[in-house]
């Protein structure tokens, strides 16, 4: 035998070997994912999103999550760890507090006071005075592991994601890197948990999701929607009336991934989808097997999306009401979007700016 065809052998076993038996964290579960409506139908594609108003975030990234208090000023959360607010004449955004670890979701109460749920640490209360605390960092016992989003009920209750309890964020070097692992594995391991400030408890209100993500309450109070990235769908969970406790999936088959969901005007409730769906994804569903193999794979060998940014609008039925792109990843990484009366502020994963839009220039919403 020749000795390149014998080296090629050894290499090829090698190679072959390492697929099968190279340990990997993720212990993926087989489920059946439908077929992407891809951008069609009330999902079409328009380049609505193309020409955004760029807000300057000073040397930091990753405008994750924003939110008004009740004077008009704008707060984001940012990579590094700095919570942003604006100034008081305009929408000029500066460094107001380094909150530390990874702020993801962000929400502001009746008495100004902001929530955060940053994924290294927890849920954080933050005063106006620039005091931030740690309120939750364990529920029923189980560490909180990724903090995702947040929405303050009127009863002063506070909702709020742990994403998932096997794939920490920060044991898993970053947000994004935590949530494809547990994207790939599919074992339902997220949760919805209620932070009770009264009495300081955190308990659990849902769990058995892939990847939970964005929250948001409804009129009054009256029901939570749940954003479940893995599945690409939304749950509207009852907390009063005839149905409490009761859970809803009110819209699913998202073409995309969806992230943070925010309570907008006249009834909508704005979703922003950070990627486009992967199709090899969706067809390795079934086959766990597979997915182990692929994560064995480098980085830039596995499955990978293009930039393109994606904004809808639901009501509180999940019928879609607006449907924003950029088809040119103009704007990208996409996780949600905060609506004034008369501009759209989209948020983003990894962008060095957050974008804005004047509702005029997005078919007068």
């Amino acid at each position: 035998m020749m000795p390149w065809i014998r080296i090629a052998g050894l290499m090829l076993l090698f190679c072959s070997m390492y697929l099968v038996l190279w340990p990997v964290p993720v212990e993926p579960k087989a489920w059946k994912a439908p077929v992407s409506p891809g951008y069609t139908g009330e999902f079409s594609a328009n380049d609505l999103l193309d020409k955004p108003t760029k807000l300057n975030l000073p040397e930091l990234h990753g405008p994750e999550a924003a939110a008004f208090d009740r004077d008009g000023r704008l707060y984001v959360t940012t990579h590094e760890g700095w919570l942003l607010r604006s100034n008081q004449t305009d929408d000029a955004l500066e460094p107001w507090l380094d909150l530390g670890g990874r702020p993801l979701g962000l929400d502001i109460d009746a008495d100004n006071t902001v929530w955060v749920a940053n994924a290294y640490l927890g849920l954080q209360k933050v005063t106006q005075q620039g005091e931030i605390n740690v309120v939750a960092d364990q529920a029923d016992g189980i560490p909180i592991r990724y903090a995702d989003d947040v929405a303050v009920s009127p009863d002063g209750k506070v909702y709020f994601t742990d994403a998932s309890t096997r794939f920490g964020a920060e044991e898993h070097y970053g947000t994004l890197e935590a949530s494809l692992l547990d994207i790939m594995e599919h074992s339902d391991n997220g949760r919805v948990l209620v932070y009770n400030a009264e009495t300081g408890a955190t308990t659990t209100l849902l769990d058995g999701l892939t990847f939970a993500n964005g929250v948001a309450l409804g009129p009054e109070g009256a029901y939570l929607l749940v954003v479940e990235t893995g599945e690409y769908r939304v749950h509207k969970y009852w907390l009063s009336g005839a149905r409490q406790g009761q859970t809803d999936v009110i819209i699913d088959n998202i073409p995309g991934f969806p992230d943070n969901i925010h309570a907008g005007r006249d009834g909508r409730f704005w979703i922003g989808l950070t990627a486009p769906r992967s199709s090899i994804l969706d067809r390795l569903a079934g086959k766990p097997g597979l997915r182990k193999m692929v994560q064995r794979l480098p980085a830039f060998m596995r499955p990978q999306v293009g930039l393109y940014g994606m904004v809808i609008g639901i009501d509180g039925n999940g019928k879609v009401v607006a449907n924003l792109h950029s088809p040119s990843g103009k704007v990208y990484t996409t996780t949600g979007a905060l609506e004034s009366e008369t501009h759209l502020y989209v948020t983003s994963l990894t962008a060095p700016f957050l974008a804005k839009y004047a509702k005029l220039d997005l078919g007068g919403l």
